[in-house]
């Protein structure tokens, strides 16, 4: 089996992709921009063989390197990036090399662009805030009068909170019309919640090997308020999301894959939504969790998501048996520029014994992840909440 994966280098910890799917016999693949030299001793012990392009974003060069791959091993049999920036180049190389596993140039859309997200989520009944498609002045001001002030305004096209406000009121309104981006944008109600996401892994059958719920707070917040960064990955999936996640895979038609679903959890009732604690549905993500949160998942359930999708790649199948141990996975950070009680000795000295893992970010993160990061393994809620304040206070 050939497999090609596109910048396996980044994030830095995807070369554990790389090695169990070698692991199982797979003859892994390599395509980046990054210097042969300047790859991680393990991704590089991974590989049978790496190719350099210039840049990722010119499909020509990726395509040859495709191209190359094909002529020297033989039939590909799949091609993945696992980055949300890639997938629509993803789906166009499966095309041209006819690679069937993977999402496909004629659903990429429904991944991508979230109002036609919104679509599908409305024809399967599953619960999500309603939406404008940004046109008109007088078109969003109806949409207002409906939904009522705030309302969120995000690129209808686009990765995380990048380019996304809060708009308050017509002051807010009339500046944002006043400078409007050129890229498509979606104006959607404002929910009052927590930011749940179901992270899973799926067999061909869009059933999922894995399941796990990570609780995030609203990234706007992190970057626009310069607030530091904390999240967890949960000991258990309530019945409640595990349904919502399951339900929505099947709506969009995806399988094989490691992918990363976003919910409210309603903090307010919210009139054709539900009430406190139900779920609502934000937006997909077809590719694993942004940053350790992989990494996260193994400690808070004692397992290696990385083995389980080389499982399903290989054998369409899980073959680690269920963990017997669930616990919290906490990220707490730290930014320049702000003041904080403990000393890093004071985290380590009560910490220490908890953290499974502790660096300095890459530069590149620091305004969303911040510079120190403190990840530990927690048993109570109680402890979470603690911990978040030990380190941020």
């Amino acid at each position: 089996m050939n497999f090609i994966f596109i910048s396996p280098n980044f994030p830095h910890t995807y070369w554990q992709f790389c090695d169990r799917l070698k692991r199982n016999g797979v003859n892994v693949l390599g395509i980046g921009d990054a210097p042969y030299d300047g790859l991680e001793a393990p991704l590089k012990a991974a590989l049978t063989e790496y190719y350099r392009v210039d840049s990722l974003e010119d499909y020509d060069q990726v395509y040859r390197a495709v191209a190359f791959f094909a002529f020297k091993y033989g039939k590909v049999d799949w091609i993945e990036s696992m980055n949300e920036y890639w997938l629509e180049q993803d789906a166009r190389l499966r095309k041209d090399f006819n690679v069937t596993t993977g999402i496909q140039s004629d659903r990429i859309g429904f991944i991508k662009e979230k109002s036609l997200m919104k679509k599908l989520y409305l024809d399967a009944g599953i619960p999500t805030a309603r939406q404008h498609v940004v046109s008109s002045l007088d078109a969003a001001r109806a949409f207002i009068g409906e939904v009522g002030y705030p309302v969120i305004v995000k690129p209808d096209v686009g990765v995380g909170a990048t380019d996304t406000w809060k708009l308050e009121n017509d002051a807010d309104l009339e500046r944002f019309y006043a400078s409007l981006p050129a890229v498509p944008y979606v104006m959607e109600e404002f929910i009052e919640g927590d930011i749940c996401s179901y992270d899973a892994i799926l067999d061909s059958r869009c059933e999922p090997l894995f399941e796990s719920m990570t609780v995030w707070p609203p990234v706007m917040d992190i970057v626009v308020k310069d607030l530091d960064l904390m999240y967890y990955t949960c000991p258990e999936v309530p019945e409640g999301l595990r349904a919502l996640g399951r339900r929505t895979v099947k709506v969009f038609g995806v399988d094989r894959r490691f992918v990363h679903l976003e919910f409210f959890r309603l903090t307010k009732p919210r009139k054709g939504l539900g009430g406190v604690g139900d779920f609502v549905a934000l937006e997909v993500n077809m590719r694993p969790a942004g940053g350790y949160t992989p990494d996260m998942m193994d400690f808070a359930h004692s397992t290696d998501v990385y083995q389980i999708y080389a499982d399903m790649v290989t054998f369409d199948a899980r073959r680690l048996p269920e963990p017997w141990e669930h616990c919290y996975c906490v990220y707490a950070s730290r930014k320049d520029g702000h003041t904080y009680t403990r000393s890093h000795d004071d985290i380590m000295i009560c910490y220490g014994q908890d953290m499974v893992m502790q660096e300095e970010m890459p530069p590149m993160n620091w305004p969303q992840m911040g510079r120190y990061m403190y990840t530990v393994k927690l048993r109570t809620l109680e402890e979470v909440r603690a911990f978040i304040e030990f380190v941020q206070g």
